[in-house]
């Protein structure tokens, strides 16, 4: 299978790259206009070829997957080039910033036919796939930031769209109603707090920009149990005992925070034939621009 990645950053590097070039049956390309990035890539990493630039790379021949790590606003052009040639595509979240071109292109990728997955890692990290399905009345996350505030678009589509992906990931039946509060300093967001609701069950999830750590939290509550996950390493149990389980030491970062187990579902999926998720991406980013509307509307406020 021949693979292509563009945008060589921080998070190509720590959590795709050494997952994909250990892959046995995959043909690595890397593009990226950094040469010295580019030439670095490929001496760390096995590579079949280096490319100046994503236009260089599909003259070079045919991919049958690529993945987009480039920045936010570059997501658009770069989906849409490779949907464009039926390429199945992977893209870091969010698919886009803003709700139009995220329903633009979904619907490219539905005339295309062409499998359009977006990276929530969450969905297939042991810690939150062993809660998917567990009877819980109450799931709270938490995503703080110490020092962070920002505009809110960027803070709510870059960062805070993980807690409103991994809330309707885990919430055991359809979603009915939300509430959303958000504060707004200056311009930037200081605080979000989303409450979903359906039949029987609550989740809610809550930033601060603003707090003293970055932590991450994530408790699912119910029937006798509290689930505990902190920082996507640490798993609680407490049921009147406590059990208390730290990333193993063999466990490696691509298993422990979903890459690994997600890039072989989308490859999986290039090969199978699968279909995009096209309810489950345009509900997060859904959500997401509900939220960044009514922070921006609380800026605009006398």
């Amino acid at each position: 299978m021949r693979l292509l990645v563009t945008g060589l950053g921080d998070i190509a590097h720590k959590a795709y790259l050494p997952v994909l070039s250990a892959l046995p049956d995959v043909e690595l390309h890397l593009a990226t206009r950094n040469a010295q990035v580019l030439e670095q890539a490929g001496r760390i990493f096995r590579v079949a070829g280096l490319h100046s630039s994503v236009d260089d790379a599909l003259s070079a021949g045919r991919f049958d997957a690529a993945f987009v790590h480039v920045a936010t606003d570059a997501h658009p052009t770069l989906v849409e080039t490779f949907l464009d040639r039926h390429i199945p595509t992977f893209v870091d979240k969010p698919l886009a910033d803003n709700l139009a071109d995220v329903e633009r292109l979904l619907a490219l990728a539905k005339r295309q036919e062409t499998l359009l997955t977006v990276g929530f890692n969450r969905r297939f990290a042991p810690s939150h796939v062993a809660l998917k399905g567990i009877e819980a009345d109450l799931i709270v996350m938490e995503k703080h930031r110490h020092r962070q505030p920002d505009a809110p678009r960027r803070v709510i589509f870059d960062d805070f769209i993980h807690v409103v992906d991994t809330l309707l990931f885990l919430a055991p039946g359809p979603v009915l109603r939300h509430s959303i509060e958000t504060r707004v300093d200056q311009g930037l967001l200081i605080s979000v707090t989303l409450t979903l609701a359906g039949t029987s069950f609550t989740a809610i999830g809550m930033m601060h920009r603003d707090s003293g750590l970055n932590e991450e939290r994530l408790d699912v509550i119910g029937h006798g149990l509290r689930h505990s996950v902190l920082n996507l390493a640490e798993n609680i149990r407490k049921d009147g005992r406590e059990y208390h389980q730290r990333r193993g030491d063999w466990t490696t970062v691509g298993q422990q925070r979903g890459f690994e187990a997600m890039c072989h579902d989308f490859l999986t999926g290039v090969e199978e034939g699968h279909a995009t998720d096209f309810d489950a991406i345009l509900a997060t980013h859904r959500l997401c621009e509900a939220i960044t509307l009514h922070a921006e509307a609380v800026c605009e406020e006398p």
